[in-house]
């Protein structure tokens, strides 16, 4: 058995014994200068440093050197080892020795130093202020924090089980396996031979156990943590060690919030780059393996090594870039599905009726769109505007926005069960995040009003309901006021648009003066998306101030706070001008010769002669292209201009061999830390992105198209960014996407409302449908065909009586140049009755019947997506059945080979005890 004679070569080392744990409060020992006395110098003296050499100031019986043992040279040549090239550097700390706060950095420092770990000091070979200290944690300082952090470790290698099958399932596999042979590889996997053997996913795991430590398989004490999770580790002691004396006095954290260190990271495992292929001779380190396999723009096709992902910076960035393939993933089907649409609208082009009334219309002579200066036009002019509205609003528009409900209800049902799956083989399952520490801002705002909490029993400061409710109404009413900047904002382009389109209209160039409209839209989308990205940086300002002012309690609690602002706000901002395109543009403007006017003065915009839709469809189009350009741009391109200015003057003062030879705690350090907020930007942009994708895919069906080829581009930005630009985080674990999930799920609801409006009242579906069954040539036959579809153009327009426009609106031409006479009547977009009706321009009957028909499609579309959604949710469970099995059998075997393990080391004891003539009485088994 593998585990029994790792086990008992480790109980010979040991001595057979572990070392029982203490909690963590009572093994915080705090030191001041009067205990230690003359004889313990001080850390920040530079008589312990040199420039540019390892100098260590750590304890000589911390050293762990082996006499006669020679120390490796390529350990200390790269930077990641101390000077003796054995101790590994499991984090690094920094300050600056002009900084006042050195009292409390030296009793952090010996606090550190009596937790266990070892400690070395250099300055940095650029700047003598800047002092690096590395931090070692050794095996007996690992192992009791890993016990004490229930790090789950390797214990035995997996046994598969088959389940037994049919001889026709196994006829039917072994035709499915030949036919699979003619294929060629999969190209999307990627090369197992280039990808390290990871141990933890062929094994069982459980808690570490220094009692038990025969249990597990150690083949090598110095790698039997990992690198991510004995940085986890250090962490986790720097957190809880004192640096003055006081009850809040402790952490790494505040630390780091007063300025008494500069900063604090894990090391990168060397270069990213190598001089010798990774094909021929091996990857140097996991960071060049993450690079060439999963960073580089080569392999842009293949699936990300999540295992490897999640091993170098742990299961939450893991766990995000596992959500984010998964979204791509999911997002094949849906832009297959909507490139469908927009094809089909292609191939049917030239068989659309209305497409083709509207180009042969040029007798037809549409009213001016705005006052005085916009000319009267035939509506065969907007014979391009007709045949590209057919390519969205066609016969399978109403089946995508179908589909994309459902797909949207699929993709979050599905990833339920990937998360289950990726929880089971990370050994997220079982795990449950720590009692959170209370945030400093928390802590000195109540520390007056303090009672026990009911887990660990302890007083800690605590807010009244009375504070809290008034802070939450102050938040809430901050929130509003926003949201009705945004409103202001939305007012503000609605203004220019007006103003602008008599503009164009009287321009001097015929190009602008006959796509007034176009242009109009095009400019207006432009100046809205600066708006947006200026909003954003003042929307980021206000959320941070409204959520400091509720005082969360904890870090997830501020963290959740914040996102629901953030994510509410940027909606919000995008999307506003769209809503306003899709349900209100041209919906309220009131007749020829009753306009109705902002102010009583600026007329309201129409839509074109052949519909809103298109300006919905630009819209969209220039907003994602533009904002998904623009966060590519300030992922990658600023870190990388940051990056490259440091990297240019760190040449012009010490030159290029000089660069080449800095140690790997100096290179990272002069990389961009990751930004403060973590994933939230990453988060936030593929969720805005998801909104986009299913709130108004009705009225584009390319958008899911646009989103998949920005997400195959932006896996590769984040994965580089993370890999080459960024220092490495720290490796922190998390067993799912945390709010955000819940925000998807939203979106979701909410898209089935938007589209269900976007199909009923933007789109001529409805109208469409209502004369096909009602008013055309087929009415009363059941039909609606293209050849049902006959004279619908003529029907959908109102006539007007020129001479019944207002002064202001009168146009300043006649309309002579169309038939040689001044105008007598125009058409318009509307269902009203003749000027010489006994109502004129009153609604007509075929109004009425298109809006009840408009109702009752909502209605109906809402009620039998949501019914689909609801179906789907309930068919798919949350843990796939074979996953529900291989817990069950692995629970099983875990405590069988836990007894076979504890029986083998007794019976090996016994043997033992008798071969040395020991016998006891009474022995068991």
């Amino acid at each position: 058995m593998e585990a029994s004679s790792a086990g008992s070569s480790i109980s010979a080392v040991t001595g057979g014994k572990a070392k029982p744990h203490q909690p963590v409060a009572k093994d915080v020992n705090i030191f001041f200068d009067e205990l230690e006395g003359v004889n313990s110098p001080s850390k920040d003296d530079d008589s312990l440093l040199h420039h540019g050499n390892l100098t260590s100031t750590s304890d000589d019986a911390s050293r762990l050197e082996v006499v006669g043992e020679e120390v490796p040279d390529k350990n200390k040549a790269n930077g990641l080892y101390f000077r003796d090239g054995k101790c590994r550097i499991d984090y690094i700390l920094v300050y600056r020795k002009s900084n006042p706060q050195t009292e409390k950095r030296e009793v952090f420092e010996r606090n550190i130093r009596a937790e266990g770990l070892q400690m070395e000091k250099e300055s940095s070979l650029t700047n003598s202020d800047i002092i690096f200290v590395k931090l070692h944690a050794p095996w007996e300082v690992l192992g009791k924090y890993a016990e004490l952090m229930n790090v789950r470790m390797p214990f035995r290698r997996k046994i598969y089980y088959l389940h037994r099958r049919y001889k026709f399932m196994n006829r039917i596999e072994k035709q499915i396996s030949r036919f699979r042979g003619w294929l060629p590889r999969k190209p999307m996997k990627l090369d197992k031979e280039t990808l390290p053997d990871l141990e933890e996913n062929d094994c069982y795991t459980a808690p570490f156990s220094q009692q038990r430590i025969h249990h597990f398989i150690i083949h090598n004490k110095d790698t039997f943590f990992n690198n991510a999770t004995r940085s986890r580790i250090v962490h986790h002691i720097l957190q809880r060690v004192k640096y003055e004396e006081g009850k809040n006095k402790i952490g790494l954290n505040r630390l780091l919030s007063n300025g008494s260190y500069e900063a604090a990271f894990p090391l990168h495992e060397g270069s990213y780059r190598s001089k010798n292929s990774i094909k021929t001779h091996g990857a140097e380190n996991h960071r060049h393996l993450l690079y060439e396999c999963w960073a580089s723009w080569g392999v842009w096709y293949k699936y990300q090594p999540l295992d490897l992902v999640r091993r170098y910076f742990g299961e939450k960035i893991g766990l995000y870039f596992a959500w984010l393939g998964w979204y791509t993933g999911m997002l094949f089907p849906a832009a297959f599905i909507g490139l469908f649409v927009f094809l089909y609208g292609v191939t049917t082009l030239n068989h659309c009726q209305v497409s083709k009334e509207v180009c042969q219309a040029t007798d037809i002579i549409m009213c001016p769109i705005c006052d005085k200066y916009c000319p009267f036009m035939r509506l065969s002019d907007s014979c391009v505007y007709a045949k590209v509205t057919h390519l969205f609003d066609n016969g399978a528009t109403v089946f995508f926005a179908v589909f994309m409900a459902v797909w949207a209800t699929v993709f979050l049902e599905f990833w339920k069960r990937r998360r289950a799956v990726i929880a089971y083989d990370w050994d997220l399952i079982d795990w449950e995040e720590e009692e959170e520490e209370i945030r400093p801002q928390f802590e000195a705002k109540y520390s007056k009003k303090e009672r026990m909490n009911p887990i660990s029993g302890k007083p800690e400061p605590y807010q009244a309901f009375a504070d809290k409710c008034s802070r939450l109404i102050v938040s809430a009413s901050g929130i509003f006021f926003m949201i009705c900047v945004v409103i202001a904002a939305v007012f503000g382009i609605v203004i220019y648009r007006v103003v602008t389109v008599s503009t164009f209209a009287a321009f001097k160039w015929a190009l602008i003066r006959n796509n007034s409209q176009v242009a109009t839209t095009g400019t207006a989308v432009c100046i809205n998306f600066c708006i947006i990205m200026l909003l954003n940086v003042l929307y980021e300002k206000v959320a941070l101030f409204l959520t400091n002012l509720e005082q969360p309690r904890t870090e997830s609690e501020w963290e959740n706070s914040f996102t629901l602002k953030m994510f509410l706000f940027q909606f919000v901002n995008l999307n506003s001008s769209t809503f306003y395109i899709a349900f209100f543009l041209g919906r309220f403007t009131g007749h020829p010769g009753a306009y109705l006017r902002l102010i009583n003065r600026w007329r309201l915009e129409e839509c074109h002669p052949s519909g809103c839709l298109i300006d919905l469809c630009m819209q969209m189009g220039i907003i994602m292209v533009l904002k998904q350009t623009w966060n590519n741009f300030m992922e990658l391109g600023y870190p990388l201009i940051q990056n490259w200015w440091t990297r240019r003057k760190l040449r012009q003062e010490y030159g290029t061999q000089r660069k080449t030879s800095f140690p790997q705690w100096e290179k990272d350090y002069n990389l961009q830390p990751m930004n403060a907020y973590g994933l939230f930007d990453e988060y936030l942009e593929m969720i805005l992105q998801f909104g986009f994708t299913t709130i108004f895919v009705a009225a584009f069906p390319l958008a899911p198209l646009l989103a998949l080829l920005n997400n195959i581009i932006e896996i590769r930005l984040d994965a580089y960014k993370f890999v080459t630009q960024w220092r490495r985080p720290l490796a922190s674990r998390a067993k799912d996407i945390g709010i955000w999930y819940g925000i998807l799920e939203g979106i979701g609801i909410l898209s089935v409302i938007t589209n269900a409006f976007v199909i009923a009242v933007t789109s001529d579906f409805i109208p469409r449908l209502v004369y096909a069954y009602k008013y055309g040539p087929c009415a009363g036959q059941g039909e609606a065909g293209q050849k049902c579809m006959v004279g619908y153009v003529n029907a959908s327009l109102s006539v007007f009586l020129v001479s019944d426009f207002e002064n202001r609106s009168e146009p300043t031409s006649n309309g002579s140049e169309f038939s040689g006479s001044p105008l007598k009547y125009c058409r318009y977009r509307d269902y009203r009755d003749p000027p010489h009706s006994p109502v004129p321009y009153g609604y007509t009957l075929q109004f009425w019947h298109v809006l009840a028909a408009r109702l009752a499609f909502i209605i109906v579309f809402e009620h039998l997506v949501f019914c689909i959604k609801h179906l789907i949710s309930y068919l798919i469970p949350d843990l796939p059945k074979d996953l529900r099995d291989r817990m069950r059998r692995e629970k099983y075997l875990i405590q069988e080979m836990m007894y076979e393990a504890e029986l083998e080391r007794l019976q090996k004891e016994r043997k033992e005890r008798k071969k040395n003539g020991k016998s006891y009485h009474n022995e068991w088994p």
